[in-house]
């Protein structure tokens, strides 16, 4: 499926890919997916159903983690129809305008999660450094406004990388390799010189996720010498154990977002599948392991979430 015509980006129509070498087991394939995808639903969407429901959870510290569900249900949404059409449907083709939008949509939700674990790290500093002016910094008016900000950060720096893929032409395959719409990948398939979006994607990936994660890691070390500085041991432990899920979530974000990004510049050798096994890590692996990690590791969202399960248990 390829063309050797110039072809403006408005009458483009492109083929996504789903796993390489695999299409006669797609619908097998379909069902690991089915149950990410259905965890990632239910656990971000329970999470956020028992902070909304639960005064006791009305603080600071579950404001943010309500943010983090709600950009986990976003990205696993705006990939949701193109991955499970392929793999049931093989419904492969995407026009430029709706490959765009899904494009904007991922870039976003993936800003706005880096931004929100950067807030989350700020948090648990107040909390842990200055624990008697905790409720004074963090108010409810001052969250909304992060939460605002993320928002608006993303789009502000997205808008730009989206607006000059409009200028660009194409004269190769229109074959995608993934299953859902991802900037680098369009790129590659565009006979116009792309050094200017190259620049600015790369620009805008170092200003949002490069610069929140040399702030996240600063928050740590700051933590870590506040902590430190604490004479009981047992004070010590107590105060550190309530960043162990914040830092699982930073890991499991930015660890696949880091590798996908060096796979796309440097790993051109590297078999397909492992373009595709590390795309679908970055995308899902977070929105399914974040509600598991804070339901186990955070004592207030374990019992909420059970006394949630146990009113709809009660009420059928």
């Amino acid at each position: 499926m390829s063309t050797f015509q110039n072809t403006t980006s408005a009458s483009i129509i492109f083929l996504l890919t789903g796993v390489p070498g695999l299409e006669a087991f797609h619908t097998w394939i379909s069902v690991p997916f089915c149950f990410l995808y259905v965890t990632a639903l239910s656990g971000n969407s329970l999470i956020l159903f028992a902070i909304v429901n639960q005064p006791s959870l009305h603080k600071p510290m579950y404001y943010f983690l309500s943010m983090l569900s709600t950009t986990d249900l976003g990205l696993s949404i705006s990939t949701l129809v193109t991955m499970l059409g392929i793999f049931w449907f093989n419904a492969r083709e995407i026009s430029f305008n709706a490959c765009l939008s899904q494009m904007f949509f991922i870039q976003l939700f993936t800003v706005m999660e880096s931004s929100v674990l950067l807030a989350m790290a700020f948090d648990r500093f107040v909390a842990i450094s200055n624990p008697l002016r905790y409720a004074t910094i963090l108010t409810a008016s001052r969250i909304a406004q992060i939460g605002v900000a993320t928002i608006f950060r993303g789009t502000l720096m997205l808008t730009p990388v989206m607006a000059l893929l409009k200028r660009l032409s194409f004269c190769r395959s229109h074959v995608l390799h993934h299953s859902y719409c991802f900037h680098p990948d369009v790129m590659k398939l565009s006979c116009t010189d792309t050094r200017i979006n190259s620049a600015v994607g790369l620009t805008a990936l170092i200003t949002t996720a490069g610069l929140d994660s040399i702030f996240i890691l600063l928050s740590y070390v700051l933590i870590i010498k506040t902590v430190l500085s604490i004479a009981s041991p047992e004070e010590r432990k107590k105060a550190f154990s309530t960043c162990i899920s914040h830092i699982g979530a930073v890991a499991i974000f930015y660890i696949p977002l880091i590798s996908l990004s060096f796979v796309h510049r440097f790993g051109k050798r590297a078999p397909a599948y492992v373009h595709t096994l590390i795309a679908n890590t970055y995308l899902l692996i977070p929105p399914v392991l974040n509600p598991i990690i804070y339901s186990v590791k955070t004592k207030q969202i374990r019992r909420a979430v059970l006394k949630v399960l146990h009113s709809r248990e009660t009420k059928n």
